[in-house]
Formats: structure tokens, sequence, C-alpha cells
């Protein structure tokens, strides 16, 4: 056992030190890594009657990381990795005491189409829901190895680094501004009708951007009115700038706008700024847009919007990269149950389990409102009585409410979410389900790559976990999980 001297396997394939053990029937195609460095490491295990050291070779750009590719037959494994000439194991993935010592060990109990990384087999999930058509009910959802994942986010912050803002700029479009001076009410009815949910503020006499116009204004903008409407009068808004209107949200909630530092000055991002520092920003400050911004100048005078730079914006450009080299990205193909990532319905007796927030048709519209804003999210699920998904509210969605002045006519605490939803839809569809991209869904069993593609379509931030069949609401995957995922 453990001979320094025997010869690499002879089915030994490829870069990653590949063997293959079996002649006929299914295999797994399964990556073994060591994460924990070394200058030359080998791999062995009872898949090599622990008498051949297979090479492992570096991974591109994580030189810390070690892996080697087998096909195996489904199975129960042992194995240990030689790192400098001594025997180790690796902590972080299954162990067993035996007849070797201390090894890891390893279940296979399928083949996949891809290459699989290490999993491990202990890990408790819960039933895996899944397409009829394309998957099988699996009992139990292994987790993906913490390695696995420290490849991937190797990867793709070696993409992020290595690419700017001007991988964001489309070859063409147009990009909207609004005058600080303009009446509040103008400016909503100028989002709506251009379909747009964000704008950036121009200050004329400063000559800079100084901030934006979100629909979280829109939302606190009605709630005021609504709590005190007779302080500003729907003339009053008339004329009511955006200027006073952000100086009175200042005073009114205590602290600065969202999208503005104590400074006063604008979040924003140059061209040249890698995508993993504007991804860094967004996630930093809690915004959900980053003006990309341009001055030849040295103090910034004379600046040019470019774009406005969003996660899903730069999560399009990673999906585009990595979308025909998935195997150098082992999470990409994982079922999103078996990752760490999203907010998940708790189960029944699950200790210090937060419930997922829902809305029913009927829930009036400033329950929604008030829910949208406590929970500091972009949207909520609309359900059935059976929890099953039949659309989604959206902080966005408020600005149809500019349509024809509605807000003008209505009380928050009187319309239905039903009703609002309506106002921006067409006559015959009563719900948005399936309608556009206005509510997205995966399964439980489906790839990441499958959910990082929806969310990369513009205008969606969260893409809804359901229950094959019935859709009944099972957890939610935002942006932001996405990248802090990937970012850690």
């Amino acid at each position: 056992m453990f001979s320094h001297g025997a010869d690499p396997a002879h089915d030994a394939s490829a870069a990653g030190g590949g063997v293959g053990v079996s002649a006929g029937g299914p295999v797994v195609h399964t990556r073994f890594v060591w994460p924990h460095g070394g200058k030359r490491v080998f791999l062995s295990g009872s898949f090599t009657r622990w008498s051949e050291h297979l090479p492992m070779s570096p991974v591109e750009g994580c030189p810390t990381v070690f892996q080697a590719i087998c096909s195996l037959p489904p199975g129960i494994y042992q194995y240990k990795f030689n790192v400098d000439g001594q025997w180790r194991h690796d902590e972080g993935q299954p162990t067993i005491t035996g007849e070797y010592g201390v090894v890891n060990t390893l279940y296979l109990t399928r083949e996949f189409d891809h290459i699989n990384t290490v999993l491990s087999p202990t890990t408790p999930g819960s039933r895996m829901d899944v397409d009829n058509d394309s998957f099988q009910r699996m009992e139990g959802s292994p987790r993906i190895s913490e390695s696995a994942i420290q490849i991937s986010r190797c990867r793709v912050a070696e993409y992020l680094n290595a690419h700017t803002g001007y991988d964001l700029l489309p070859d063409s479009g147009k990009v909207i501004a609004l005058d600080i001076n303009l009446p509040v009410k103008q400016s909503f009815h100028i989002l709506h009708e251009q379909g747009i949910p964000v704008a950036p503020l121009w200050d004329s006499f400063r000559g800079q951007f100084v901030g934006l116009l979100s629909p979280l204004d829109f939302i606190l903008i009605l709630r005021e009115l609504e709590t005190h409407g007779s302080n500003l009068t729907e003339e009053q808004l008339e004329t009511h700038t955006i200027s006073a209107w952000k100086e009175a949200k200042r005073q009114t909630y205590g602290r600065n706008d969202g999208q503005l530092r104590s400074n006063q000055h604008l979040v924003h991002a140059t061209p040249y700024e890698s995508l993993r520092g504007i991804a860094m920003k967004i996630l930093e400050t809690g915004i959900s847009t980053v003006p990309i911004i341009y001055s030849s100048s040295t103090d910034g005078s004379f600046p040019q919007l470019l774009h406005l730079a969003s996660l899903s914006g730069i999560l399009k450009c990673i999906c585009r990269y990595f979308k025909n080299s998935t195997g150098s990205l082992p999470i990409l193909n994982q079922p999103v149950c078996s990752i760490p990532l999203g907010t998940w319905v708790p189960k029944i007796g699950e200790p210090n389990g937060h419930p997922l927030a829902m809305l029913r048709p009927n829930t009036s519209l400033s329950s929604a409102l008030n829910l949208l804003v406590q929970a500091g999210v972009s949207s909520i699920p609309i359900v059935d009585d059976n929890d099953s998904l039949i659309d989604t509210y959206s902080r966005s969605d408020i600005t149809a409410l500019a349509k024809d002045k509605v807000y003008t006519h209505i009380r928050l605490d009187e319309m239905t979410i039903h009703q609002a939803l309506q106002l921006g839809q067409d006559a015959n569809s009563p719900f948005g389900l399936f309608n556009g991209q206005r509510c997205q869904m995966c399964l439980r069993s489906d790839p990441l790559l499958k959910v990082m593609e929806r969310l990369a379509n513009p205008g969606v931030r969260r893409v809804f976990i359901v229950e094959a069949g019935s859709k009944r609401v099972e957890g939610v995957i935002s942006l932001s999980d996405i990248f802090k995922l990937l970012l850690s």
C-alpha cells in the first residue's frame, strides 16, 4: 500500500490526471479536488487498489487547487491524497477511519452527463423534486463540496478581474437621465412611458449626476400621500421637484438616500473598472443599478453617462463566457438544491426557520408595499391557497399607477394586488404567469446555470423555486444570492 514507486494509472487520461476503471457499464466522470496547496499532489484509493498514484494537476488560475478526473462505476470508494510525500485526507469532505487510517469516502449512486465534482453523501437534504420529463426522483440531495465551490469562485474572479465596464456597453441603445428640478409626478410618468425602472438624476447647477430615482421613491411618496394626504396635495405634486423630494426623504427617514454616500456623491463606476469591482459596489451599497460614467477631465467635470450597470448584465457576461465550458466551473451543472444558495421555505419543526414572504391575490396594495419596503426585497411571490405560484409583485410594478393618474383615484388599502397588476397587463390576462418575463421559475433539481441564465434576463431580479406539478413555492434565488456565492 502507498508505494511511491508505483506507476501512475495506465488508464490515466488528459491534463486532469483521469483514470478509467470499468471496461463496460455506466460510469460517473468524477473530479477529485485537493484545495489546500502543495508542490506535488497524487491521488490514490480503493479504485486504484491503493497501489497506483494518480498525478493531480493545478487548476488554471488557482495554483493552490489540484484536481484529477476519474471515470468510476457507481459504488462506494475510499481515497487519500499524497501531498509532497505526506499522506493526507481532506477534512472538508466525508471521512471514515479504517484499515488505512482516516480516509475520505465517496458514494456514487448514478451517472451524470457532466463531470461530477466529489459530493458529500452525508449532508441531510430534503426530497429533490424534479421535472418528470428530464429527471428521476432522488432521496437526499448531496451537497456540493467546498472545494468545488472554491474552484468556481477562482474561475469567476479571474474572468471578472480581466474584464471591465466597457464589456457591459451595448452596441446601441439609449440611457435616460432626469433633471432634479423636474416635478416628481412628471418624472414617474416618464419612467412608466419609457418602460424603465430607474433613472440617474442630473444637477445642472453642479454639472454632475447626483443620484437615482427608483420605484422605491414612488412607493415612499404614495405611502406619504396615503398617510399625510393633506400635507402634499395632488396639485402640489405637480410642482414638487425631485430635489425637494430627495431632501424631504433624507429628513423623514433620518438617513441619506440609498443611492448617495454621505458626501453626496453618486455611487457610480467608470468604464475602466473591473466587472468584479462594479459587482462589489452593487452588493456593498444594496442598490440595484450603478451608472457607468466617463469623464476626460481629472476633476470629473463634463461627465458622460454611458450605461446603467446591474448584476443581471454582469451575470449575462458570465453565462455567455462559461456556457460552452461548464467543465471549468464545477458548480454550474450542480442542482441548486445541492448548493448553499437562496432562501427556502422552512420545513415543519425546523429550528430558527424564517418564513418566506408571500402574497395572496386579494392582499391590499398597501400591505404589499409595506412588505416590500420592510423586507428589503425587489419582488414577492403571489400564491393561491395551496401556496402555488400564480404571479409576482415587484417594486417596479408600482410605476403602472402613473398610467392615467391612477394613483390620484385610489386608496392603497382598498386596491388589491390582483387589481394593481391588471393595470400593467392585457385585460385578457388576469395574472402575469407565463406572460413575458414576469414570473421566472425553476425546480430544485435544475442546474445552477439554468437559474443564472434566467436571472441574466433584463428586469428579472429573482427566480422562484417551485415543486414540479403543483408549482408550490419552495424557495427563491435572487441576483444578490448568486453574486454573494460566487464572490465570497
